[in-house]
């Protein structure tokens, strides 16, 4: 039965950890975002993120999105510096024209920092990318 279920797999959607000023708290905060960089949009993401080590586990954050239009991105999380320790998973679940699509993303512990800043599609910023 598994082996009939063909789920595709997922292009030009990403997950990023972005370096930005916050201006009502006068801080440098960690935000993660979803981007889609389709030209088709997106109906019903479903994220659901966590993070975890040998020896600790967060508690698990979902969040939904009815529609993620076509080249935009969106807010999922503020993330706390004491997360970077943890592997974070994020996992996506989303309708593009009634098929469902589904992916993990990984950053993996410690690699979320200054020095792994990079261009993020769609956004004009820097911050760390799975693709």
């Amino acid at each position: 039965m598994k082996k009939d279920i063909q789920i595709p797999k997922v292009k030009d959607v990403y997950i990023a950890i972005v370096n930005e000023y916050n201006e009502i708290y006068k801080t440098q905060d960690w935000n993660a975002y979803i981007i889609n960089n389709k030209d088709v949009d997106l109906e019903m993401v479903l994220i659901v993120t966590s993070g975890y080590s040998e020896d600790k586990t967060t508690s698990v954050f979902r969040k939904k999105l009815d529609k993620l239009p076509k080249k935009s991105y969106a807010k999922i999380e503020l993330m706390q510096e004491a997360l970077f320790a943890l592997n974070n998973t994020f996992k996506v679940s989303f309708f593009e024209e009634n098929t469902m699509f589904d992916k993990t993303y990984l950053f993996r512990k410690n690699t979320i920092n200054l020095k792994a800043l990079q261009p993020v599609p769609l956004m004009d910023v820097k911050g760390v990318l799975v693709k």
